[in-house]
């Protein structure tokens, strides 16, 4: 891990293309089943549409079959359906993924029996000891499994009732997602009628955080094109979702986010600290609980309010995915719990809202009360500057006061549970991270419009960038 550069960031182990040698991938995954235990049985494994994917799956299915366990190779399938076949099997899964990251990159993910990995097991993993071979470190795939599309695929079919989304008009943004074929029949399957937007052989990042300028405008043309009910898509790996509306405006992942609590009927939330404030102003749980960024932590989170008795509890971070802690019953249909990201349910549950309402998808958002939030990054900028420029911000309000001068209310608070959140007069709120995938800075705010926490996103990166943080 030290000197290859592939570390574990805010979910799996991440790095350049080029660091992520065979010795590294073999090395990775045979610390992940000594730390825990893994001595028969199989391993359940997958991978996304990187070109860069089929090689470290190799890699993996290597160090797999050297600990004398059988390879459940599962082909190219969503991140959350691996995860419920290996829930299911009872048995370990690794996923070669980079998620939303840039192209030059990727990653693995590991899953225990019972669901993604926490940091305690990420320790375990980094201070393993481990052999690798000098040769035979790839190994060639068997023939992909189709238990894992079976499982996930009936997962939703069963809990939502016969034909929700009957007479619903619906464009997928394809893009290169992993889950681009499973999720087009599983919405065919519930009654929509699905036009393919923008399938692409090559692949693309598409970050559910921060969506591109190019990809907001692509669907609101999209939308006056076709006289969509929705526009979806979602990330590489499909763990996270992106939902827009009859508009084709994109809605935010912590908004799709308590929407699809409410529709489950969840009495807790586990969320993150950049969360829209709205979690907690909109009434509807009785325990919400905020932790650092990251679905490792979000996982400890709900972990900890189960086993203090609490249930229907449910975790979601403002990327969009969403996490089952507990077995949630509606209309006489049980859902299973699932311990990792997952963008499949929010989507449907968003959809099957507004069919039994009656209203547009537009209008699930004005069932909240009015808190809008924003996100961007600044790419490429090396995360030691990003710490340093925290640190002295940090440490000194005048720094901060300086660099919001002129653009917002004085900070009458701070919150350092995950890089600088800070609390400004005028009930708004400006946050500052590392990325913990990529060399970048993210920025997080919130404001009583969409248009204004645009703005201070926009203008508070554009001033770091400028270097007006001393």
């Amino acid at each position: 891990m030290a000197s290859s550069g592939v570390r574990f960031g805010t979910s799996g182990a991440r790095g350049l293309v080029a660091d992520m040698s065979d010795e590294v991938c073999y090395a990775y995954t045979a610390a992940f089943l000594h730390a825990i235990s893994a001595s028969k049985g199989g391993v359940a494994l997958a991978m996304d549409l990187r070109p860069s994917s089929p090689r470290i799956a190799e890699a993996c299915a290597a160090a797999i079959q050297a600990a004398g366990l059988r390879v459940d190779w599962c082909g190219t399938i969503p991140t959350p359906a691996l995860a419920l076949y290996a829930q299911t099997q009872q048995i370990p899964a690794v996923m070669i993924t980079g998620s939303h990251i840039p192209f030059d990159r990727n990653g693995i993910k590991f899953y225990s029996a019972s669901g993604e990995i926490t940091k305690t097991d990420e320790a375990a993993i980094a201070n393993a000891v481990i052999s690798v071979p000098k040769h035979g470190l790839l190994a060639e795939l068997p023939p992909a499994k189709p238990d894992a599309h079976r499982m996930y695929m009936a997962r939703y079919l069963d809990f939502f009732p016969s034909g929700p989304l009957a007479g619903m008009k619906l464009g997928f943004y394809e893009h290169s997602s992993v889950g681009r074929d499973l999720l087009s029949e599983l919405l065919r399957a519930l009654g929509a009628e699905v036009v393919s937007l923008g399938r692409v052989d090559e692949f693309v990042p598409i970050d559910t955080e921060a969506v591109s300028e190019a990809d907001v405008a692509q669907a609101r043309r999209w939308a006056g094109q076709y006289g969509f009910d929705a526009i979806l898509s979602t990330d590489g790996d499909a763990d996270r979702p992106l939902l827009g509306d009859e508009h084709g405006d994109w809605f935010r992942g912590d908004v799709a986010g308590i929407l699809c609590a409410q529709y489950l009927g969840a009495q807790a939330v586990v969320t993150t600290v950049s969360c829209n404030t709205a979690v907690e102003s909109c009434g509807a749980f009785s325990r919400v609980v905020r932790t650092r960024i990251g679905s490792p932590y979000v996982i400890e989170g709900i972990e900890q309010l189960i086993g203090a008795g609490i249930d229907k509890v449910v975790g979601f971070e403002p990327n969009g995915g969403f996490l089952v802690g507990s077995p949630i019953e509606r209309d006489g249909r049980t859902l299973a719990a699932l311990l990792t990201r997952d963008a499949v349910l929010p989507i449907l549950s968003l959809l099957s809202m507004a069919r039994e309402a009656g209203i547009p998808v537009s209008a699930l958002q004005k069932r909240l009360p009015s808190r809008f939030t924003a996100s961007d990054r600044l790419q490429n900028f090396a995360t030691e500057t990003s710490r340093v420029l925290l640190q002295t911000l940090s440490a000194s309000p005048a720094a901060i006061e300086a660099l919001l001068d002129g653009l917002c209310g004085k900070p009458i608070g701070l919150d350092q549970t995950d890089g600088l959140r800070i609390t400004l007069k005028g009930d708004e709120i400006v946050h500052f991270r590392p990325s913990g995938n990529a060399p970048e800075l993210r920025c997080y705010a919130e404001a009583a419009t969409p248009a204004r926490a645009a703005q201070l996103v926009h203008d508070s990166l554009e001033r770091l960038e400028s270097g007006r943080v001393r």
